[in-house]
Order: structure tokens, then C-alpha cells, then sequence
């Protein structure tokens, strides 16, 4: 009796194992949940391989990483992200991007809330594993301290700050211009109908691009050119010690730039982003020829020239007619129709 209580217990629990596990893959099946995890995914990648890059410049003192490194560790994780969730979300990993597609009616504005909510998700999850992964490393560099500003500052490993040249409004103008050059080339990139990238190299091509970027305009704002990279990790540094002066640090030496410089990398980059997709479909989208579509049963100018042969005149191809052929176009279809693509 009790070893059938006991199977007969197992059985039913089997059951509703199994029943969980079909409305689980139920819900993830759903496009709005699957492009949520595809963006939350590939964002996280490209910032635990992006911050990665930054911790070693920052703690290594250059002699483990560098600048170009920096710029390599986000290109590359920016590529791995694409294959990550390109067929899936088309993995923006970017807020301005994500905004743009919609703003440009690429995109259905009720996906909005999910792609972003995913891209910060995955930013703040990348943060705290870059923390937990170099924990040791930012102790003993910083000697136990959590700094914002100064030689021992470990806050710019995760969020961008202004250097001592630049102005708060230069600044805002360099993510919007830098940004706006990444949408610009993104549309490029991925124009079926101008010179894209070769079918299977988009994403290598994209992680170039952001490659790119960095090491010839990267250096006056850290190219934040993305909210999802810059405030999730920014308010990660918030809760993790380093308390207030992430958001609104004193300025370094005599630069006034450095308070409530938090809000631009979120600000800006949607704006630029949005300006240079105009100005491609503008100058760029609008000046590409269009071919014309047809209906199947429509005829060509061409088709419509055909030879007429009398009834009365039948031959073969090695017999010469009694009398010339006559050849004369044919008279329009009246199913013909010329579509043009606008």
C-alpha cells in the first residue's frame, strides 16, 4: 500500500513538472517575451565584454589593457551580441536605436517598453557580474575606497565622465553628433537596397563601426552613444557604494562639466540617433532608384512585341514564306499594370 502511495504520488508530481514546463515554454514562445530576452541577452554580453575591457585599462595601470583595447572589448561585444539575438530582437542593445525604429515607423511603439526594459536589465546585470569579477582588483587599487574623481577612481570602469576640457553642452552635442554617425552607417550597413554588408557579415561589419567610432571620436565623452550602457551601470555604481557623486560629482580641477553630467548620455544619443536616421533616408534612402513591381500577369514593353502570321499562312521554320511577314506590336493588354514602388 505505501509503495503505491508513494508511486502513485511521484506520478502526479511528474505531471504537474511537466505541466509547468509547458506553460513556461509557452510564455517564452510569445514574440514580445522572446524579444525581451534576446535584447536582454545581447546587451548583457556586450557590456560584460565592454566593462571588462574598461576594468583592465582601469586596474591595470595600461600595462594589462589600453584604450584600444577599450575600444576592441565593445566593438567585438557588440558583434557577439548581434549573433546573440540578430533573428530574434535584431539585438539594438541600444535605447537610441530602439527608439529611432520606432520613431521612423520601423518598429511598433508597444514594443518600446520591453526592448528597453531588457537592454537595462541586461546593462545592470553586466555591471554587477563586472563588479563580482574585478572585486578584488578595484579593493586593493583603490586601497578599499569606492572613488568618483581622482587618480584611484574606479567609478569610470562602469559609466562615462567628462573629461577636464570639455563643457557639460560640448559634450552634449559630441553623443549627439557620435550618435548620430552610428545611426547614419547602421542604415547603411543594413539597406537592402543601397551597398549593405555581404549576408552573414553584418554583425562583424557593425562591431567594426562601433570599433571605429571609439578611436577616431571617442575621446572628448567616452561615446556613451547609448542610455542602455550608461545608467544602468551608472546606478549600479550608485547602490554599490559609490554613493551620490555618480549622479551629480563635483567638477575635477576648474572643469564645470562634471556636475549632472548623468542625464546627457541618456538624452542626447536618442536625439542624434533619430537626426541621422532622417538624414539618411533624406539625402541617402530617397536618391536610391526604385524598380518598378508588376503584377504576375502583367507584360513587359518588350513581351507586347510579338510577330503576327496570318491563319492562312502555315509553314515551317525551313520554308520560305509566299510573302513577307508582317511584324507589328501587339496592342497593350488590358491586365497589364505597372506598379511603381514608392
Amino acid at each position: 500500500m505505501a509503495q503505491a502511495g508513494r508511486k502513485k504520488r511521484s506520478t502526479h508530481n511528474s505531471k504537474m513538472v511537466s505541466s509547468l514546463l509547458a506553460r513556461i515554454q509557452a510564455i517564452l514562445q510569445k514574440e514580445m517575451v522572446r524579444e525581451f530576452l534576446g535584447e536582454f541577452m545581447s546587451t548583457y554580453v556586450m557590456m560584460v565584454l565592454g566593462l571588462g575591457s574598461v576594468a583592465h585599462m582601469v586596474l591595470g595601470d595600461t600595462k594589462l589593457g589600453s584604450y584600444l583595447g577599450v575600444n576592441l572589448g565593445f566593438g567585438f561585444g557588440v558583434t557577439m551580441g548581434v549573433h546573440m539575438a540578430g533573428n530574434i530582437s535584431g539585438a539594438h542593445m541600444n535605447a537610441a536605436v530602439t527608439f529611432t525604429s520606432c520613431a521612423l515607423g520601423r518598429m511598433p511603439w508597444k514594443k518600446f517598453p520591453a526592448y528597453v526594459l531588457g537592454q537595462f536589465l541586461g546593462s545592470f546585470l553586466a555591471a554587477a557580474t563586472t563588479y563580482m569579477l574585478f572585486y578584488t582588483a578595484i579593493e586593493h587599487f583603490a586601497d578599499g575606497e569606492l572613488m568618483v574623481t581622482g587618480p584611484k577612481a574606479t567609478a569610470g570602469i562602469f559609466a562615462t565622465y567628462l573629461p577636464n576640457h570639455m563643457t557639460l553642452w560640448r559634450g552634449f552635442l559630441d553623443e549627439v553628433f557620435l550618435t548620430g554617425i552610428l545611426q547614419l552607417c547602421l542604415f547603411a550597413i543594413t539597406d537592402k537596397n543601397n551597398n549593405p554588408a555581404l549576408q552573414g557579415t553584418e554583425a562583424l561589419v557593425i562591431g567594426i563601426l562601433i570599433c571605429v567610432i571609439g578611436i577616431s571620436l571617442g575621446m572628448n565623452s567616452g561615446y556613451a552613444i547609448n542610455p542602455s550602457r550608461d545608467l544602468p551601470p551608472r546606478f549600479f555604481t550608485f547602490i554599490a557604494g559609490w554613493g551620490e557623486q555618480v549622479f551629480s560629482r563635483p567638477p575635477p580641477l576648474s572643469c564645470s562639466a562634471g556636475d549632472n553630467w548623468w542625464w546627457v548620455p541618456l538624452v542626447a544619443p536618442p536625439l542624434g540617433a533619430y537626426l541621422g536616421g532622417i538624414i539618411y533616408l533624406v539625402f541617402i534612402g530617397s536618391s536610391i532608384p526604385q524598380e518598378p513591381r508588376r503584377l504576375e500577369n502583367s507584360v513587359t514593353q518588350e513581351d507586347r512585341r510579338t510577330t503576327v502570321v496570318p491563319k492562312t499562312v502555315s509553314y515551317k521554320s525551313s520554308i520560305t514564306p509566299a510573302y513577307p511577314v508582317l511584324v507589328q506590336p501587339a496592342p497593350p493588354l488590358c491586365d497589364s499594370i505597372l506598379l511603381e514602388r514608392f
